[in-house]
């Protein structure tokens, strides 16, 4: 009896969710260092090279693009950008670091340009703690 009433109070999680309250934990964030390939055209980043990253917050997985501070001093304080096809989170998330992202004439221009690494993003977020991919294999 107990059990049924526990389930019934239980939120619903669905398969690949996670919890609405859930905050993140260290194992819930995955990294990738991506950098631009010489040809490519659409790289939506200001600059060359950094980390795709995908944190599990709120019940959904978060894509975010972190500049890279190989070449950074100590007090270096890495920009960081929400990488998504939201417009609303596109444009209203990202005003504090919008010069980490390329200038675009229209807000569709920068989603199209955001699209391939949200789902990059996001499948990042489905590989174990400690996978290290290459460029190919996201």
């Amino acid at each position: 009896m107990m059990a049924a009433a526990l389930a019934v109070m239980a939120p619903l999680v669905l398969a690949g969710e996670k919890d609405l309250l859930h905050f993140p934990e260290a194992e819930d964030v995955r990294l990738q260092k991506i950098s631009r390939v010489g040809s490519e055209q659409e790289w939506p980043f200001s600059v060359e090279e950094g980390y795709l990253a995908c944190v599990w917050s709120n019940g959904d997985k978060f894509v975010m693009f972190i500049e890279s501070n190989d070449k950074a001093g100590d007090d270096f304080e890495p920009r960081q950008v929400f990488v998504s096809v939201n417009p609303l989170e596109v444009t209203l998330m990202n005003i504090a670091s919008r010069d980490l992202l390329k200038p675009t004439d229209t807000v569709e221009a920068l989603i199209r340009r955001m699209g391939p690494f949200s789902v990059l993003g996001r499948r990042l977020c489905d590989q174990p703690p400690g996978a290290s991919l290459g460029n190919s294999e996201l």
